[in-house]
């Protein structure tokens, strides 16, 4: 069938095919109809996000012919830095140059930081780290890339919308992956917004099959894969104690030397498929100086659903073995002495230390929130499925499904690590810890 449309060509039109953005496209990368000023084109990793954005600018600037002219002349490229802007908008596999035809061809001038089309229009680059560039230029279309990431995004979304003012209708469209950023969603609640949606698997005619197993199978469950594979504005819950611009700026990559490591366990007392997921969650701690400067670092949530207690007790065993922590802390609770007794059936002499909830979950993690908001708790990578619980509990308690197990692991490691040592130390007479 594609045979027969090919032949019914003419020779001019199968050579301007592969030019006919329309024809190629999918439908979240094709402008929305109606009289919009704002397209927001929110998607996953690899969903052609790029590429619709630079074929848009086209549509903007190209006329039916190579020197005619088309709907806009002057036009705004913004990303987060200048180099992006470059290397992705203009330059990139998906960029503009690599989406023109030889006749269109845009000459980039480099001093400048713009290119220059055939017909004389003109796409400049600027970044959204230098708001204050766009005050001055003006523009009748702008296309901003990965707005969600901006670090000043407010203020550099306030300068185009000056900017942007020529024409008889200027417009702009934001291609990004979606972030719980104030900014983005303000532009997303405006009157004047439309919003085209995809997944990654949506391009998945250009992406390697392995990208897409592997990458869905390591963050399968998580807000990551919600985030960034689904392409989901995320909104924290309610009263959340910790939201999820908190849990990024606590994401760090370099691990200083530490002073302890525990393995905290929220165990569950039964097995199987239908039982409470055993939390298992690894934390170290620097606590050189006085409990001001004491850190936190969370090194791996190693949480099992576990067919029986030896199960669940194995798990914490090997991640207490791969982290050289200093001991096993875990809830007793509902175990009582079992919890011990089954750890110690596998390895008789594991430092041990019971600990006994007499205030609830909420009352417990406030305190340990606290410590977030001040810095002081640091999470190493591949912690989504902690940190997708940890942005369900609120003040009024846990919005999630089940229990939160692998966040009462958490909590009881930093009480181990930092709260209940810094409670020693500010008594009297007891400050040689």
């Amino acid at each position: 069938m594609a045979a027969n449309f090919l032949q019914g060509l003419s020779e001019n039109a199968v050579a301007a095919l592969p030019w006919m953005f329309e024809f190629w496209a999918q439908p979240h990368q094709l402008p929305p109809e109606g009289a919009w000023r704002t397209w927001v084109c929110l998607g996953g990793r690899g969903a052609g996000k790029t590429r619709a954005g630079a074929e848009w600018v086209r549509a903007q600037v190209e006329g039916a012919r190579a020197l005619d002219t088309g709907a806009a002349r002057r036009v705004a490229l913004v990303a987060e830095t200048y180099d992006q802007a470059r290397d992705v908008m203009v330059f990139g596999d998906s960029g503009i140059l690599a989406c023109s035809p030889p006749d269109r061809l845009p000459a980039w001038e480099a001093t400048r930081r713009r290119l220059v089309w055939p017909n004389g229009a003109v796409a400049q680059c600027f970044s959204a780290s230098d708001p204050q560039a766009l005050r001055g230029p003006q523009f009748d279309a702008a296309w901003c890339d990965e707005l969600a990431k901006w670090p000043r995004a407010e203020a550099a979304w306030d300068m185009l919308q000056f900017a942007l003012r020529l024409g008889d209708h200027p417009r702009q469209l934001v291609t990004t992956t979606p972030r719980g950023q104030d900014t983005l969603k303000a532009i997303l609640r405006a009157p004047s917004t439309v919003m085209s949606h995809a997944p990654t698997e949506a391009n998945r005619a250009w992406l390697a099959p392995s990208f897409l197993e592997e990458i869905r199978a390591r963050y399968r469950g998580t807000h990551l894969e919600r985030q960034e594979l689904d392409g989901t504005l995320l909104e924290d819950a309610e009263g959340t104690l910790w939201p999820l611009a908190l849990l990024e700026r606590a994401r760090v990559r370099d691990l200083p030397e530490l002073s302890r490591i525990v393995v905290a366990v929220d165990p569950s007392v039964s097995g199987g498929a239908g039982s409470d997921l055993c939390g298992i969650v690894v934390v170290g701690a620097v606590t050189d100086g006085p409990p001001a400067t004491w850190r936190a670092y969370v090194l791996e949530d190693a949480s099992v659903r576990a067919s029986s207690p030896t199960a669940w007790a194995e798990a914490v065993l090997a991640a207490r073995a791969r982290h050289g922590a200093d001991r096993v802390v875990a809830e007793v609770n509902q175990g009582g002495d079992m919890v011990a007794q089954i750890l110690r059936q596998i390895d008789p002499l594991v430092p041990f230390r019971a600990v006994h909830a007499s205030r609830g979950k909420v009352a417990r993690a406030e305190p340990v929130a606290a410590l977030y908001e001040q810095g002081r708790v640091l999470h190493a990578e591949r912690l989504g499925a902690l940190e997708d619980q940890m942005m369900q509990m609120t003040a009024r308690g846990y919005c999630g499904s089940g229990s939160p197990d692998r966040v009462d692991a958490l909590v009881w490691a930093v009480q181990d690590l930092i709260l209940g040592p810094a409670a020693t130390w500010a008594r009297p007479g007891l400050r040689t810890l």
